[in-house]
C-alpha cells in the first residue's frame, strides 16, 4: 500500500500539465515542485526536461528552459515553446525586464524591515563540489527585500533579485545573518527541507499587451511556517 502511495504522489509531481500557470502560443509558466533538478546536467539523474514532451500541445518539438530554479526551490519556471520565443525570452530575462518574486522563511531578521543586497558574488569549485561567495571581486549581484512576517525566530521575507546569479537569494539571506531554513549548504538544514518559493513572475512579452503574470501556490513544506509567520492564504 505505502508503494502504491508513493507511485501516486510521483504521477501528481510529474503531471505537469496539471502545474501549468499559464499558457499561450509562444510560452509556458510551471509551477516547479521542490526536490527535483530542471535539467540532467553533468551528473545526470532524474529531471523536469525528461517531461517536457508531455507539453507539446501539438507543436513538433518540446518546451525548453528559459531559465533555472534550483533542485530544492519551488515555482514559477518560464518555458519557451519554439526557438523564436526562447529568444525573446533570452532578451528579456539578460536585459533585467523580468520582474521575479521570491519568498523564503528565514532563520533569524534582517537588520531592517527592508533593504537592498549588493554583494558580489564568485564561484567556488572544489572536489567535493561548488558554492557561491561573497567577493568584491566577484559579479555584481543585487537583491531587494521586505518583511512579510515574523514568528519565534523565523522571518517571512517577500526578495526581487535584481540580477539573475546562481544561489543569488541563498547567500545574501546569509550574509545577512538570516539563512534560508533548511539550506544545507549556506545555512543549517536541521531536517527541513528548503524554504524557498519563487512565488511569482512577470514579463513584458508582448508589446501591444499587458505583461504577463503567474504566481504560484505556495507549496505545502512552507505552509506552517509561513502561516506561523503571519500568512492567511491556503
Amino acid at each position: 500500500m505505502a508503494d502504491a502511495a508513493g507511485a501516486r504522489r510521483a504521477d501528481r509531481t510529474f503531471d505537469l500539465e496539471a502545474r501549468l500557470l499559464y499558457r499561450d502560443g509562444l510560452i509556458l509558466i510551471l509551477d516547479k515542485p521542490a526536490g527535483i533538478a530542471v535539467h540532467a546536467g553533468p551528473s545526470g539523474g532524474a529531471n523536469l526536461e525528461q517531461h517536457f514532451d508531455a507539453l507539446r500541445f501539438g507543436l513538433p518539438q518540446p518546451p525548453a528552459l528559459a531559465h533555472r530554479l534550483d533542485r530544492d526551490t519551488s515555482g514559477c519556471l518560464v518555458l519557451g515553446r519554439h526557438r523564436k520565443a526562447l529568444a525573446k525570452l533570452g532578451r528579456l530575462f539578460s536585459g533585467g525586464q523580468v520582474e521575479k518574486t521570491y519568498w523564503a522563511v528565514v532563520e533569524g531578521a534582517p537588520p531592517a524591515e527592508t533593504g537592498r543586497i549588493d554583494i558580489a558574488l564568485r564561484k567556488v569549485t572544489r572536489k567535493s563540489g561548488w558554492h557561491m561567495v561573497p567577493d568584491p571581486a566577484g559579479l555584481a549581484t543585487v537583491t531587494d527585500y521586505r518583511v512579510r512576517g515574523r514568528a519565534a525566530g523565523l522571518t517571512w521575507l517577500e526578495l526581487h533579485p535584481r540580477t539573475g546569479r546562481t544561489h543569488q537569494i541563498r547567500v545574501h539571506c546569509a550574509a545577512l545573518g538570516c539563512p534560508v531554513r533548511g539550506d544545507p549548504l549556506y545555512g543549517e538544514a536541521k531536517g527541513q527541507p528548503l524554504h524557498l518559493h519563487a512565488r511569482a513572475i512577470t514579463l513584458p512579452l508582448y508589446a501591444s499587451k499587458p505583461p504577463i503574470s503567474a504566481v504560484a501556490p505556495v507549496p505545502a513544506h512552507m505552509r506552517a511556517a509561513l502561516k506561523a509567520c503571519g500568512f492567511a492564504g491556503d
